[in-house]
């Protein structure tokens, strides 16, 4: 049986001592994306951090040889949970095909430190 592995990304960590997200065979399973810049900046606006969590999972899948269509689900944690549209609009770009989308779930959150959003992925590679 494959053995677990931590997957790290460039420009992303997190602030305590855990990967990006883990891997045992083709079953990959993020841990929390925020919308930080690679640098570590948090921009004010919900619009950048939807868009700079969304560049996090397309490096995910990037770094473990799959691609966004390996994503099964996807939650997404927002402060403001009915305020969805920069979350649709990035949704759509990434998830054009509404016969091949992955689930999705949006929760309300109480976010550290001006964190907007924030999501976690399941995805299983082909």
């Amino acid at each position: 049986m494959a053995r677990r592995e931590s997957v790290d990304l460039p420009g992303f960590h997190h602030a305590n001592p855990i990967p990006a997200a883990s891997r045992k065979g083709p079953f990959v399973f993020s841990g929390a994306f925020t919308g930080r810049d690679a640098d570590g900046t948090l921009p004010a606006s919900l619009d950048e951090q939807v868009v700079n969590v969304f560049r996090h999972v397309r490096t995910l899948m990037a770094e473990v040889g799959g691609t966004v269509e390996d994503v099964m689900r996807m939650t997404v944690y927002l402060v403001d949970f009915r305020d969805r549209e920069a979350l649709n609009r990035e949704w759509l770009a990434m998830f054009p095909d509404a016969a091949s989308r992955p689930a999705r779930h949006v929760v309300r959150a109480e976010l550290d430190g001006g964190l907007l959003v924030q999501a976690d992925l399941i995805a299983v590679l082909d």
